[in-house]
């Protein structure tokens, strides 16, 4: 059984709590939902172009059933045209990012695909634990150790430094996946995104994706870490 503190309480990383929002994003947080989650660098959005799409969805007039999605898929536009530092795109930074989605799998959730963009991350997982509570403990040790070895890593590519002090956005964005077309769909962005991104020219070539462990030989792919 998962104990959560006063602190996990205070920082909504306690037990699944259905929809919620804490103010600009919604999220569906609940075990045995299985959850597309997209996380974000800090940089990868400046705030002009948020601003930016505000005012053109105004102009629009959508209805707000269409508002939503019209954003992310904007948004989601904008991240694959490579904004901001684009630190995950440092081989180091990548794969301590692969190992901290490794490390859990199988015990706080199953990790179906995953993929390590320049700027963003997608996984594909079901949550055995709160997802705000798996998200958090992705991001905190992976933004520590990339911000502890921030200027070790751009001394060899200075365009991927981490500007300020805050390497992840403070929020991510996840949707349930709700039957199995819509599976197969996401399964598909997620494998295709650096194709769409023009990262690469077949989704089984990028080497931080689940599209590739599946067809690179065993020696060569990720392991995961044992959980005593």
């Amino acid at each position: 059984m998962n104990s959560f503190s006063s602190k996990d309480a205070e920082l909504g990383l306690g037990a699944p709590k259905g929809w919620y929002s804490r103010g600009y994003v919604p999220h569906f947080d609940h075990f045995c939902a299985l959850q597309s989650i997209t996380f974000r660098l800090a940089d990868s959005l400046p705030q002009g172009k948020l601003e930016q799409l505000s005012q053109e969805l105004r102009q629009e007039n959508l209805p707000d059933s269409r508002k939503g999605l019209e954003k992310r898929k904007r948004i989601e536009q904008w991240l694959d045209a490579g904004y901001g530092c684009c630190a995950l795109g440092h081989p180091m930074v990548a794969k301590v990012v692969q190992d901290a989605l490794l490390k859990f799998n199988g015990v706080r959730y199953l990790l179906t695909a995953r993929n390590i963009m320049p700027n963003h991350v997608h996984v594909l997982i079901d949550p055995k634990d709160s997802l705000a509570r798996i998200v958090q403990s992705w991001k905190s040790f992976t933004g520590r150790w990339a911000l502890s070895k921030n200027a070790e890593l751009a001394a060899g590519a200075p365009e991927l430094r981490v500007p300020g002090r805050q390497f992840w956005m403070r929020d991510y964005w996840d949707r349930y996946i709700r039957d199995q077309e819509y599976f197969e769909r996401v399964l598909d962005y997620i494998h295709r995104n650096p194709v769409k991104a023009g990262l690469c020219s077949r989704p089984e070539e990028w080497q931080w994706s689940s599209a590739w462990v599946r067809q690179a030989p065993a020696w060569q792919q990720p392991q995961q870490e044992k959980t005593p």
